[in-house]
């Protein structure tokens, strides 16, 4: 018989997707500080994001390692508009979590780098969910809510919610705006629901480098 390797092991695949991750990412940085205005780093925050940009500096040293890959946000702006279902079919925003930082997550089951993160962001919402901090991982796979519901029974993932978006208007907004190119696609807010940054690729969420990242952005 077959054995399947556990989810959630950090795969030489998944490593070497999150590696190019962080490059491509990093590259994308470059760029568009070198081809800014050239006032310096300073930040033009919109729709009352005035605030977040001195987030995003407080964080940024400690974008680095497991979370090197996160893209911090150029301006900073509101992204509340985002239309998804729970898991018994209600309308839900991320207007519901104004009011703390969220880390959003777009998935699917098809997506093998989704598939190997999911775990680890089981274990941070475990750890760090709560009253101060959120994950909102949306599940974008097309048809019936049965697959992804087995998937994350079927897997032991049981801190994050089933929030669903099957008619994948959640990542096309996000496409939109610039921010997803594939999957899975991660984005952090803070407590205003400003963009704070945002990554495409995986992530090793449960690692000290995610749970310090996390822990600064619930402590400003």
């Amino acid at each position: 018989m077959t054995k399947k390797r556990p989810l959630g092991l950090p795969s030489a695949k998944l490593i070497a997707i999150a590696a190019i991750a962080g490059l491509i990412a990093g590259a994308v940085a470059v760029y568009v500080k070198e081809t800014g205005s050239g006032n310096g780093p300073e930040l033009a925050a919109t729709g009352g994001c005035e605030a977040a940009d001195k987030t995003i500096r407080a964080l940024d040293p400690l974008i680095k390692g497991q979370v090197a890959a996160i893209v911090a946000a150029n301006p900073p702006r509101p992204i509340t508009d985002l239309a998804f279902k729970d898991a018994g079919g209600a309308d839900k925003s991320l207007v519901d979590f104004k009011g703390k930082p969220v880390l959003v997550n777009l998935w699917a089951t098809w997506c093998l780098p989704c598939r190997e993160e999911m775990p680890a962001l089981n274990r941070l919402q475990q750890e760090k969910g709560g009253d101060r901090f959120d994950i909102v991982a949306i599940n974008i796979d097309s048809g019936s809510d049965e697959k992804p519901k087995a998937f994350l029974g079927d897997n032991g993932i049981d801190h994050l919610p089933l929030y669903r978006d099957s008619s994948m208007g959640v990542f096309n907004t996000l496409k939109k705006q610039g921010l997803a190119f594939g999957l899975p696609v991660t984005l952090l807010l803070d407590g205003e629901g400003c963009l704070i940054g945002s990554m495409n690729g995986p992530a090793a969420w449960d690692s000290p480098d995610a749970k310090a990242l996390i822990d600064k952005l619930v402590a400003l």
